[in-house]
């Protein structure tokens, strides 16, 4: 796990798209919310290790960057990377940071451990623009993340557009009368909120109608919130990342109460998607499998998640709990 994604589990308040794309429905006119709340969640899970079948640093980089795409074209909630092998390439936990690197032939170096690799960089891309250079330091994992097309999701929010939901990082500074806490939220003022809350940490904010502080005319007035909460207002909030030292704990290590109500495993040896289609019942929480470099000689796991979550989205959006 890497040190952004602690920092954003870090606080009781909040537990961490439309993409400018060709693809239908998926225009950032989506940021309108919905009537019907959304109830449901979409998980991926696929291991690290298809990272190991490109052959730079670039290359890798530029693999993470096809999935993260893709995940969020799809609207994927979460995204679970678990170690094929069962055990790990580093002696060091994936709750701390990595340090491991391996050198390419140039001395750039990279994480020993794919799934670390993978999962930073992913969270990089899902992390708004203007927060970057806060919540991620330097690190030779991000060398080419920088040239990657953005993901541009509804949360990607620009200075000068209206959102009823941004995120945030706190900042170190304090109001002027020292209740509360400022944050950074990508506008032209910092925004003051009625929390505590420790300096570095990732919040969602629900903006409101951008009103100015009526104590403070220097910084304007939201509150956090859960970043559930867009998600249930019909916005695609992003995803977030969680790494899994086996298969088995991509279940077991599950945060939802009750654990996935539907789980689908990927494979050129199962049955058609179609007939899975019209089998899917109604779901609170669908996780989608995907296997690793032994799992198929002919498709590669990025394009079994773009084959696959394609086929399923219509009976997704169909399937999927929402608010009576």
């Amino acid at each position: 796990m890497t040190e952004h994604h602690k920092k954003r589990k870090a606080t009781s308040e909040f537990n961490k798209t439309s993409v400018k794309d060709k693809s239908p429905n998926i225009e950032r006119s989506q940021q309108v919310c919905s009537d019907k709340k959304k109830l449901y969640t979409v998980s991926v899970a696929l291991p690290g290790s298809i990272i190991d079948n490109a052959q730079s640093i670039e290359l890798k980089t530029y693999l993470a960057g096809q999935l993260a795409r893709s995940f969020a074209v799809f609207n994927v909630d979460e995204i679970i990377i678990f170690n094929e092998l069962g055990i790990r390439k580093s002696s060091e936990s994936s709750t701390t940071k990595i340090e491991s690197h391996i050198k390419n032939k140039r001395g750039e170096g990279i994480s020993l451990d794919p799934n670390i690799f993978l999962a930073r960089i992913l969270q990089y891309l899902e992390t708004p623009q203007y927060l970057r250079k806060e919540l991620f330091p330097v690190h030779q994992d991000l060398t080419y993340a920088g040239l990657l097309n953005p993901l541009d999701c509804p949360h990607h929010v620009r200075k000068e557009e209206k959102s009823p939901f941004r995120e945030g990082v706190i900042i170190d500074k304090k109001p002027r009368n020292g209740k509360g806490s400022l944050v950074n939220a990508g506008l032209s003022k910092y925004v003051i909120i009625d929390k505590s809350i420790k300096t570095g940490i990732r919040v969602t904010l629900d903006m409101g109608n951008y009103e100015v502080s009526k104590k403070d005319h220097q910084y304007i007035e939201a509150k956090v919130v859960s970043p559930k909460l867009p998600k249930q207002h019909g916005l695609y909030w992003g995803y977030h990342i969680r790494i899994a030292d086996s298969i088995s704990k991509v279940f077991t290590e599950c945060s939802f109460p009750g654990g996935y109500d539907i789980t689908i495993g990927t494979s050129e040896r199962g049955k058609a998607v179609d007939d899975v289609i019209d089998e899917l019942p109604e779901f609170s929480h669908l996780l989608v499998v995907f296997g690793g470099l032994t799992g198929s000689r002919t498709i590669r796991t990025e394009e079994a998640v773009l084959i696959t979550m394609s086929s399923l989205r219509a009976a997704i959006n169909k399937k999927g709990r929402k608010e009576n």
